[in-house]
Order: C-alpha cells, then structure tokens, then sequence
C-alpha cells in the first residue's frame, strides 16, 4: 500500500494507517488528522456550536471525509450514526440529527425535507453540475440543496467556500506542526 511508504511524521494530509488507527482509538492521538475532517470540526468548535451529546449523522464513508470526520465527532463526544448508499431510508436518520456532514459525493442529493428544523449542516461536496450560464459550462454544488436547506438549517456551509477553506488551513496547520516536529528534533 502506497500509504505506507509515506513517513508518519510527514503525512500532513493524514492518511497514514497509523494516524488514522490512532484516531479511532480512545486515548491516542495522531500526529496528523486528515484535513477535511479536521476542517469540519473545526467549523463546529470556532463556531461555538455544541459538539457533545448532540446526535449527529455523517452521509458517507469515505476513508477520506466520512469515517474521519465521524471519528472527531466521537471524540467530541457526540452520538455519530454514518448513513451511506446502502442505508434504508437515508432521509429519516438525517432528519433526526441536530449535526449534519454530507460527504456523499451526489450532488444535492440532501433536500430541506431531510434537515431537522434548526440543525447545523456542513456540506462536504463538491460536485460539478451542468450550467450554460457559465464559461466553463458548468457549476459547483453541494450535497445539499442549499437553497432548500437554508430556509430550515440553523447553520448551513455553502458551496464553494464553506468547507474548501477550512481544508487548505488545516493543511497549512499540519504542515507548520511537521515542520516544528522536525526542527525540535534536530536542536535536542
């Protein structure tokens, strides 16, 4: 596996199986937490919207957002359920959250009628849609309907510029964090 021959104290984007075996450990803490994950919860802390014993439902599983992100959301105590494509009535579960991360990968596969009244959704996608308004011919959205989802969520990210950010600052955070690593080893 090509992630193995990465260096643990290098891998900033934090897929390096032990980093994400520490991360699903309790009481061990990876060097690195992938970006996007972190990005999200991140989101969530500096937003100051209550994490722990709120329920919340990650949509998809993804080794790089979904399993990540509802590992974090463990760790800060919430109840974490993960809803993925073979989930019966996705919508039902995703109604009962009071945090949403929707990481599917379909584009505004989430509807309002699936958003608990009040509920904070931070929207992972993105996914390109046809759009002949555009240069390019097409437009980025969300795995959310925004427009929907706004009128009913008590705090929505939008897409593009919600969670992207976030992504390239938690990478920036785990770059200097290596850096640091490395330079207080080399002056001890």
């Amino acid at each position: 596996m090509i992630l193995n021959a990465i260096s643990i104290e290098k891998d900033v984007d934090g897929f390096h199986p032990l980093n994400i075996g520490k991360l699903s450990m309790k009481g061990r803490e990876p060097l690195f937490v992938p970006c996007t994950p972190k990005g999200c919860t991140e989101l969530l802390v500096r937003s100051g919207i209550t994490i722990a014993k709120k329920r919340a439902v990650v949509v998809g599983r993804s080794n790089i957002v979904g399993m990540p992100v509802a590992m974090l959301l463990i760790k800060l105590d919430a109840t974490v359920t993960i809803v993925h494509s073979h989930t019966p009535n996705p919508e039902s579960i995703v109604k009962e959250a009071d945090i949403v991360i929707a990481a599917a990968g379909q584009a505004q596969l989430i509807k309002a009628d699936w958003i608990k009244p009040g509920a904070v959704v931070i929207d992972v996608g993105t996914n390109p849609v046809s759009d002949s308004s555009k240069k390019l011919g097409y437009k980025i959205v969300g795995d959310v309907h925004f427009e929907e989802a706004r009128k009913v969520a008590g705090w929505i990210t939008p897409v593009p510029g919600g969670v992207g950010p976030m992504t390239i600052a938690m990478l920036l955070r785990n770059t200097v964090d290596s850096a640091k690593r490395t330079l207080s080893k080399s002056s001890a």
